[in-house]
């Protein structure tokens, strides 16, 4: 019998060793095969589930999205649209028959909204608005729809095809893909679906967003800044008005801060929505806090202030006693609930996870969400009576080929005591005894965290050989308002130093080579990256994306004038704090890391000339550099070949500066 059994575990072990060795690494190119599934919606009669997956188009370089139906039981998964060119904002008709999305199809020249047979056929259009879309919602009867419309520009209508003049008086004038920014309004309108007939209902020099229909179809929701300089602070406010012509809008909200993201309660009652932590005039670092408001106004009853904890995506419960929502909690993200009467908070799901999205069943208290885990890519699930069930399987094809970095949450400690929560990622193969190069990849933000999710850029240098860290830094999320606060007017410091920390805990637990470190980043992950190498030299190797340095420079050329002015206040007021907080540059002859600097040509939110001053502040110094800028790109890159680039001049980068073992010449950068 031992003999037996002896035998089936040398096979197990052996076969597995098979497996193993069949596998290869994960690599750039793997960006082209991974689908990504979004935008949940259930129908009103809670037997189908509407979603969006989208993937890489290796051909046309872009990403392509088509919408989904799968039934709740996780069968009969269908492909609805085919079309090239994409479709957003997909909607269910209250009669579960039909399915609404916006699109820009054939001859049209702003996206239109469209309507489509679940039961097959092609897609209708059933608008022709000459505005930007922004945001749509059915009346619950199906015969109206509301619409959240952007005033029409007329700075292109020459009929040379040459752009007008940028004329420009607001305060904050520029935006990442919006560009420069005129004095357009977003408008409420209403559409009747039989006749066509399109309804003004607001109007004037202030914007409304984020519309939604009361349940009886009577009352809708709106959020506006209705402040007297809306550009000088982010203020917003919920207003409910009726839905018919002529009507006043009647604001329920007065938080100095922001007010948004109205959802009504199904029995009308009430008005869930997300409030900002600070009244102040700007709230980088803050998160939203969930509360609630009768729905003809009145004392509001915050409900998650004593969790100080973010909390998004609000959904109601079927009888309205029960408000659910997705939570942020050290590198987790949680499935949560408030109870409206007693206010107790239930954490309904929890652990090494992240929840995206949320939708609940109208017909009970069952719920859709897209999860994902650090050995698995965003599935569909159901949450029904607390137990997850797996709908899709889209990443089995994905994970088959591919063996996967390892992953594991750590705790480090800086120099003055703090706890900093991280994740590393290590090769699949790798020996405990070996010591690891190092890439210490920090996030952006600095307003988020790492979560325990699939980390496609951090698993794909963990990949190429790696010890790969994700830290989140004092600034970051998910561990309460007092640790995100900590580097308000202070840049440069205490994240510096919880990074320099995570450096020191790795090489004294005998993981990584003190010797071959590197680190980078993108957006203040860039910033953190130019912060720490003029901070420490043992750094070898770098690579700073869409980051600045010389923060003075950026006054008037970046979006964020709003925060600049009450954080580190106006330049001719403090100069002192504008030049303490560019050390970076003005102190770059102390920089001895070689360093790749990365930007994108079309980059409002961190301009270009962050990453050029820096590559030429280098260059000049004689510190080995290179700079790469991706042509016609916001600050998110969106085009598939240019995401595989950076993650391949990442990889050649380190591996010039960081493995002593590369017996083949590298390319530069």
């Amino acid at each position: 019998m031992k003999s037996f059994l002896l035998s089936v575990l040398l096979t197990v072990i052996l076969t597995s060793s098979v497996n193993a060795q069949s596998k290869r690494a994960l690599q750039p190119s793997d960006l082209y095969r991974l689908q990504t599934p979004s935008s949940l919606q259930v129908s009103p009669d809670g037997k189908w589930i509407l979603y969006r997956i989208s993937k890489a188009d290796s051909v046309k370089d872009k990403f392509n999205s088509d919408l989904w139906m799968s039934g709740w039981d996780g069968k009969d998964h269908i492909q609805l649209t085919f079309d090239p060119g994409g479709e957003s904002a997909a909607k269910w008709s209250p009669d579960s028959r039909y399915i609404s999305f916006l699109a820009t199809r054939g001859e049209d020249k702003n996206s239109q909204l469209y309507l489509l047979d679940r039961r097959g056929g092609e897609a209708k259009k059933l608008t022709t608005i000459k505005g930007d879309i922004e945001e749509y919602s059915w009346a619950p009867d199906g015969k109206k729809l509301l619409f959240s419309i952007k005033d029409l520009s007329y700075a292109d209508t020459s009929s040379t095809k040459i752009r007008k003049p940028y004329v420009i008086d607001r305060y904050h004038f520029k935006q990442d893909r919006s560009g420069y920014l005129d004095s357009t309004s977003t408008h409420l309108y209403l559409l009747d679906v039989t006749s066509k007939k399109l309804d003004t209902l607001t109007k004037g020099i202030y914007s409304e967003t984020q519309p939604v229909f009361s349940p009886d179809g009577k009352r809708i929701a709106f959020t506006s800044n209705r402040s007297e300089t809306p550009d000088k602070n982010e203020n917003s406010d919920i207003f409910i008005m009726d839905a018919a012509l002529n009507s006043i809008p009647q604001k329920i909200t007065t938080w100095e801060g922001e007010d948004n993201r109205p959802v009504w309660s199904p029995d009308g009652k009430w008005i869930a929505y997300q409030q900002s932590s600070s009244d102040e005039t700007f709230t980088m670092y803050g998160q939203p806090l969930v509360a609630i408001v009768s729905a003809t106004g009145g004392q509001k009853k915050v409900l998650s202030g004593s969790l100080d904890r973010p909390v998004r995506n609000l959904r109601w419960s079927r009888d309205s006693k029960q408000l659910l929502g997705l939570m942020e909690d050290d590198r987790e993200v949680q499935v949560v609930s408030f109870d409206i009467a007693s206010g107790k908070v239930n954490r309904l799901l929890t652990g090494e996870k992240s929840y995206y999205e949320m939708e609940t069943n109208p017909v009970d208290n069952s719920i859709v969400t897209i999860m994902s885990s650090s050995q698995m890519p965003p599935e569909l699930y159901a949450i029904e009576a607390g137990k997850t069930r797996r709908l899709t399987y889209l990443q089995d094809s994905f994970l088959a080929p591919i063996l996967l970095p390892k992953a594991e949450g750590f705790r480090s400690k800086s120099k003055d005591g703090t706890i900093v929560s991280g994740i590393l990622y290590t090769p699949a193969q790798h020996q405990a005894s070996q010591k690891l190069p190092l890439i210490i990849y920090i996030h952006g933000g600095p307003v988020s965290q790492d979560d325990f999710d699939f980390d496609m850029t951090r698993m794909i240098y963990a990949s190429a050989g790696y010890a790969v860290a994700a830290v989140n830094y004092r600034g970051s999320s998910g561990r309460g308002l007092d640790y995100t606060r900590s580097i308000y007017g202070d840049w440069g410091n205490k994240e510096v130093m919880d990074v320099i920390g995570v450096a020191d805990h790795l090489v004294s637990q005998g993981i990584v080579d003190e010797n071959r470190m590197g680190l980078a980043g993108w957006s203040y992950g860039g910033i953190t990256t130019n912060y720490t190498i003029a901070t420490d030299t043992r750094f070898k190797a770098a690579v700073s994306g869409a980051g600045s340095a010389l923060q003075l420079s950026l006054y008037g050329s970046d979006q964020y004038i709003t925060q600049y002015e009450k954080e580190l206040g106006a330049p001719w007021k403090n100069i002192e704090k504008w030049l303490a907080l560019s050390y970076p540059f003005l102190k770059a002859d102390k920089i001895k890391t070689p360093t790749l600097f990365m930007a994108s040509e079309s980059d409002f939110n961190v301009p270009v000339a962050g990453a050029e001053q820096m590559y030429q502040a280098l260059k000049s110094l004689g510190v080995p550099t290179g700079l790469i800028i991706y042509p016609k790109q916001f600050h998110g890159i969106s085009v598939p070949s240019y995401l595989k680039d950076r993650h391949e001049r990442h990889i050649n980068w380190f591996n010039q500066y960081l493995k002593t073992d590369i017996k083949t010449p590298q390319k530069p950068f």
